[in-house]
């Protein structure tokens, strides 16, 4: 269940030994407010654009079989028949089957960033957002590195979060064997990938990268924005005092 986002300002920092470094300030335009219908709409739209769409039936031009005519058109007191490949014989073609096809559809950008948001929010307020100084990992161990994940608690599938632009091939070399985990880089996580996971790790730099992204695209209703005043209509004058 997606639980409600209230009152956030700042998630703990932790390294990977589990013990707490510091702090770090939530946006309340990306934290403050979790729409469960923009993420239902998001992961939706992602497994649809996932489908391979390959299915195909054979219509009666595909089958099998001659195309000549069984048997004279009238006079035999049997039902008119031109080929064995007729959609109403057996083993013949398939009327209006599936054929292949891409599911995908546009899916405006605004909403996919407001899902992205939700579901950030979502997973912070279910307490299932954790956040490292950085992923150091000294060599290629998958053994070490999942007792350091064991450190920060982490149970059940998690998906880690590294930098656009970090080049840490320790991180993937001791990641890719560990069962229910996965990584991505920040410029590439989906509402369905937050949603996906029971826990998400990020890193610190790709946290807030993400979060000034989102912060700049965020609407500005309901987070401070002055309400626009109203124009005073000017009094109508009445035709006495025209007239006067």
């Amino acid at each position: 269940m997606i639980g409600k986002a209230k009152d956030m300002a700042t998630i703990d920092v932790y390294n990977l030994s589990g013990a707490k470094v510091g702090t770090l300030d939530l946006a309340e335009e990306v934290f403050g407010a979790v729409n469960e219908d923009l993420i239902w709409e998001a992961v939706k739209h992602y497994r649809a654009a996932g489908r391979a769409g390959t299915h195909a039936t054979k219509v009666r031009g595909s089958v099998s079989g001659s195309g000549k005519k069984l048997w004279k058109q009238k006079g035999t007191g049997r039902a008119r028949i031109g080929s064995v490949r007729s959609p109403i014989w057996r083993h013949g073609g398939t009327v209006h089957g599936p054929q292949p096809r891409s599911y995908d559809y546009a899916f405006p950008r605004k909403k996919l960033l407001g899902a992205l948001r939700s579901a950030l929010a979502a997973k912070f307020a279910d307490g299932k957002l954790i956040v490292v100084k950085a992923f150091d990992v000294k060599e290629p161990k998958t053994k070490a590195f999942a007792e350091a994940l064991g450190k920060l608690k982490v149970e059940g599938t998690t998906l880690l979060v590294e930098a656009s632009g970090a080049e840490n091939k320790n991180l993937e070399l001791s990641s890719r064997n560990i069962a229910g985990l996965q990584l991505v880089r920040a410029n590439e996580v989906h509402p369905y990938h937050l949603m996906r996971h029971s826990r998400v790790v990020f890193a610190q730099p790709a946290l807030e990268k993400m979060q000034d992204a989102l912060k700049k695209t965020a609407s500005r209703r309901g987070h401070g924005a002055e309400p626009v005043a109203e124009k005073k209509k000017p009094a109508r004058r009445s035709r006495k005092a025209e007239v006067a």
